[in-house]
């Protein structure tokens, strides 16, 4: 199953650049999301749960392009990785995971503004997610909210260690900045956010679920810092060479 997204355009890589985050409407066909989302299904009815603040803001299936043909040729596409590059301003870039994500009504609460690089065993934070609504996800199902030129500010710390513990409670400076307006997402649209793009989103308010497949790609020339990091602890990886691994593949070109 072959899907074909769209490149950014011009505009939108200058929208991104100075915001940390853009809409891509219609980076792929409705017709086509409606076919992942069914695929998304059953993946998500065999997720395991946890009980961490993660677990309680959304459900999520990781690394699906793995062991799905469809999400994996999507995220390793030519187009997503050029829209990547041209994003983020890099010369390539590499998968770092495909996830699907899902946000029950009455089940999961807001996920807390923060960012998304803290965590990472890279050398260099040219990183950002591609949020693809597999369903329409009007803004009170939970669409995602960006600080806006956040991404500027560096890296501002974890999220997600201690209860109540996000960005704006340990830099509350961070609501002086514009707060991006609350998005209405048709099947297919995605949102971009770089890496350290401050973001979050409310809780799911409708009676179905909010389904969205999420895509990571980071700079093709960072190196491993040997940081402990479940995704990359025991594969072999080399502090201070290059992410050369399967389980981090670059676009087709």
């Amino acid at each position: 199953m072959e899907i074909q997204a769209r490149e950014a355009t011009g505009d939108e890589a200058a929208f991104f650049a100075e915001h940390g985050w853009v809409l891509l409407g219609r980076l792929i066909d409705p017709g086509a999301a409606a076919g992942l989302r069914e695929r998304a299904m059953g993946h998500l009815r065999a997720r395991s749960g946890g009980g961490g603040p993660i677990d309680q803001a959304f459900g999520q299936s990781r690394d699906v392009g793995a062991v799905d043909e469809a999400f994996g040729a999507l995220a390793t596409s030519p187009a997503m990785g050029r829209t990547a590059v041209r994003l983020l301003g890099v010369r390539a870039v590499r998968v770092q995971v495909t996830n699907l994500l899902v946000k029950e009504a009455g089940e999961h609460g807001a996920t807390e503004f923060h960012q998304d690089f803290p965590w990472m065993p890279m050398d260099r934070s040219g990183m950002l997610t591609v949020w693809l609504a597999l369903a329409d996800v009007p803004a009170d199902m939970g669409s995602l909210r960006f600080y806006d030129g956040s991404h500027r500010h560096g890296v501002l710390g974890r999220s997600f260690t201690r209860p109540g513990d996000d960005q704006l409670s340990q830099h509350p400076w961070i609501e002086e900045l514009a707060l991006s307006p609350p998005l209405d997402l048709q099947a297919g649209d995605a949102t971009v956010h770089h890496a350290l793009t401050v973001h979050g989103a409310p809780a799911n308010r409708r009676d179905r679920p909010r389904l969205s497949f999420a895509v990571t790609y980071f700079d093709a020339d960072a190196l491993y810092t040997g940081l402990p990091y479940r995704q990359t602890d025991g594969l072999g990886l080399r502090v201070n060479q290059p992410f050369e691994h399967e389980r981090f593949p670059c676009p087709r070109p």
